[in-house]
């Protein structure tokens, strides 16, 4: 059965012939950038200053003013950003802490490092980001464990704000703060009541990963924290290096989550371009929508403007087979990935947590019908049409 509109053969590809395109190309982003980066390398080896130096400091202040936040933290990782977030607010032993099950694994894994509970609730359909209905049914059917709620963790998948003014005011009715995890999304933007708001300027705290695949990467791991609260930011900082202040002075305990020089340094080069990387990846998803218009596959859904998602990823949504298509597209040379195919109830390790199939169901149906398509800066038209082309001849197919 055909499920799909016929296509001809793409132009700039033969007929039969291979295009191959990864699922990410870093090469785009050192073109007119890699002089300046390697110059930032020396300048860090000659300073013989490798942690928290002047280039940190100068990436905590940029980072803090793009964010429209006051006070950012650079740290070692996304990951050790949402630990160190929530050792803060002292989430420990016979917490809970409220999140999503549809996310990279950190997001649950910093709680349960904490000895903390975590509790999920349901996605939205469109955004796949933590629902808020979801959210606010659990609050009214919890009462009696809402005293035990220390956070509520809400991840920005993909590059899109969840929905935060209704995030913010469910958990505020019950004095619960928010954690953003922006770890995909920095730069994101949210048409709030108040005012269009930037990722991880809304929570209590935002939470960001450099790690190379984001869409400000970093060349190792990296992260940072961003925060209004000056005495949570000053606590966060003791935090990421070992809960000292002044220095071998320990009034708590904290962790080695410090983020380097020459990280910084590269961070720094980099987010002089973000703003156009951005551009560039909202117009190659524009371009994929216009390709997939009146087929079976699901673009991703824009909750707000356009220009408010930074498409970290470009997750489309099929109607079956999708690991067949999956092998035949990497087999077509495209790279493509499932992000992500088991949600947290239904991993072995939180097995403990007494969850089952079926009790998050709209995280469970994007888990098994989502995959990621290329859609980094530098995709070429040739490319993206490939990738087009591919996909709608496989189920052209079945």
């Amino acid at each position: 059965m055909c499920f799909l509109r016929v296509v001809n053969c793409v132009a700039g590809v033969r007929k039969g012939g291979k295009v191959k395109v990864p699922l990410l190309d870093l090469r785009f982003q050192l073109e007119g950038i890699r002089d300046e980066i390697l110059k930032a390398i020396e300048d860090v080896v000659d300073s013989t200053r490798y942690i928290m130096g002047s280039n940190v400091s100068k990436l905590e202040e940029q980072i803090a003013e793009y964010c429209q936040t006051d006070y950012a933290i650079g740290v070692s990782s996304g990951t050790d950003a949402l630990l160190a977030s929530l050792m803060a607010l002292g989430v420990g032993n016979g917490d809970v802490v409220i999140t999503t099950p549809y996310s990279f694994f950190a997001t649950a894994g910093a709680i349960v490092r904490l000895s903390a509970t975590p509790v999920f609730v349901d996605i939205d359909r469109k955004t796949f980001n933590l629902s808020p209905n979801s959210l606010d049914e659990w609050f009214r059917k919890n009462q009696k464990e809402v005293k035990k709620v220390k956070a509520v963790i809400a991840v920005h998948l993909f590059g899109q704000c969840a929905d935060m003014d209704r995030i913010l005011e469910i958990a505020g009715r019950y004095g619960v703060p928010v954690i953003e995890d922006a770890a995909q999304a920095i730069g994101a933007r949210y048409p709030s009541k108040s005012g269009v708001k930037k990722a991880g300027s809304m929570g209590i705290a935002g939470c960001f990963s450099f790690f190379p695949s984001k869409n400000l990467g970093c060349m190792g791991d990296g992260g940072m924290i961003t925060t209004r609260d000056a005495s949570l930011a000053d606590k966060i900082r003791r935090i990421r290096n070992h809960g000292a202040y002044p220095k071998y002075y320990h009034s708590i305990v904290g962790g080695n989550f410090r983020l380097d020089e020459i990280q910084a340094a590269i961070l720094l080069v980099k987010l002089k371009k973000l703003e156009e990387w951005h551009k560039a990846r909202q117009k190659n998803a524009e371009y994929y929508n216009r390709k997939f218009e009146n087929t079976l596959i699901e673009t991703p859904s824009v909750a707000y403007d356009f220009d408010c998602h930074i498409f970290n990823q470009y997750v489309i949504l099929v109607p079956e087979k999708r690991d067949e298509l999956r092998k035949f597209l990497l087999e077509s040379g495209i790279g493509c990935e499932v992000y992500y195919p088991v949600p947290f109830h239904l991993q072995e390790c939180f097995r403990y947590l007494g969850y089952k199939k079926g009790d998050f169901p709209i995280s469970e149906f994007v888990a098994e019908h989502s995959l990621a398509i290329p859609v980094f800066p530098g995709l070429t038209e040739e490319q993206q049409n490939y990738v087009v082309d591919k996909i709608l001849e496989f189920f052209n197919r079945v």
